[in-house]
């Protein structure tokens, strides 16, 4: 965690003998409360964009499934049992131009779907509808309109459902998730732009006497600012590399307990998805550069 001295050498200085002295104080710079909390925030930032992918991730497959599914409820007629209703419906169904396949759903598989919510004791009294399930083609997918046309043709009652309700859900909630993930990230930039523009005004305040000093030696405001620039972007974008380490460590130790499912089916964390945190160092780096010498720039011309 060692940031280079920048040294403070007057013009008056040169040829006297007398080693400079650094214009910014390295505990000015180098306060490891300032990187702790940088650091901090951009392990969150990371952490934010790494669940954002895996979010966005899960919700694109849920969806994926959802479009390529629909399922069917037959209703027998009077001289049908349910399952021969069934069993001709998802041969019906079979033929249809964009369905690969279409099985009828046993009541055991029906039950275990409905057992937790529904509970062991409600289950045994429950009339369970008979199911058709049907996997689309993923090319061409059949709609609801061409199942159901096929199955009023075959003289069948029954009532596709193509999870367009839930496919909207699951769609709404991936963007409330980007959205949220957006809001986090910018927030930790905006706090990690705030202690840059702290420590930058705490530091020129202690060195107010050096700066004048500095200026009457015809030093410009911009040799001055660029001073704190290079200080602060160094110690920004050690601290966007410590975040980002311990960012990646935690997401792959998340990823190694979840084995083939990432972490958890609802964030199925990818081996790729560490790859989003190597921009953080030179993100934050940028983000200390330009806070600090904004601030310095402002105060100096308050100075004047």
């Amino acid at each position: 965690m060692r940031i280079p001295r920048l040294s403070l050498d007057l013009p008056w200085m040169r040829g006297s003998g007398r080693r400079p002295g650094p214009l910014l104080p390295l505990e000015d710079a180098r306060s490891a409360a300032l990187i702790f909390v940088m650091a901090a925030l951009a392990f969150l930032a990371c952490m934010a964009a790494m669940g954002a992918s895996a979010g966005g991730r899960a919700a694109e497959g849920w969806a994926r499934d959802l479009r390529g599914e629909a399922t069917v409820q037959v209703r027998p007629r009077a001289d049908e049992t349910p399952a021969a209703a069934a069993a001709r419906a998802a041969e019906t169904l079979g033929g249809v131009p964009g369905v690969e396949e279409a099985a009828v759903l046993e009541r055991e598989r029906a039950e275990a779907l409905l057992r937790p919510w529904l509970g062991e004791a409600i289950l045994e009294d429950l009339p369970i509808p008979q199911l058709v399930t049907v996997r689309l083609t993923e090319a061409a997918p059949a709609d609801a309109r061409a199942l159901n046309r096929a199955l009023a043709e075959a003289g069948l009652d029954a009532v596709v459902d193509d999870h367009g309700r839930w496919l909207a859900d699951v769609e709404r909630a991936a963007r409330v998730a980007g959205l949220i993930a957006l809001m986090v990230f910018l927030l930790t930039a905006a706090a990690a732009g705030a202690a840059v523009v702290f420590a930058t005004r705490a530091g020129l305040e202690a060195r107010r006497d050096v700066i004048e000093i500095l200026s009457l030696s015809g030093a410009t405001d911009r040799t001055v600012a660029g001073v704190f620039q290079r200080r602060f972007a160094l110690a920004a974008g050690l601290a966007g590399l410590y975040g980002a380490v311990a960012a990646a460590g935690v997401a792959a130790l998340m990823r190694l307990a979840g084995g083939s499912d990432g972490f958890t089916p609802a964030l199925p964390l990818a081996w790729s998805d560490l790859l989003l945190v190597s921009p953080c160092p030179l993100v934050a780096a940028s983000l200390g550069a330009v806070a600090a010498r904004w601030t310095t720039l402002r105060l100096l011309k308050g100075m004047a």
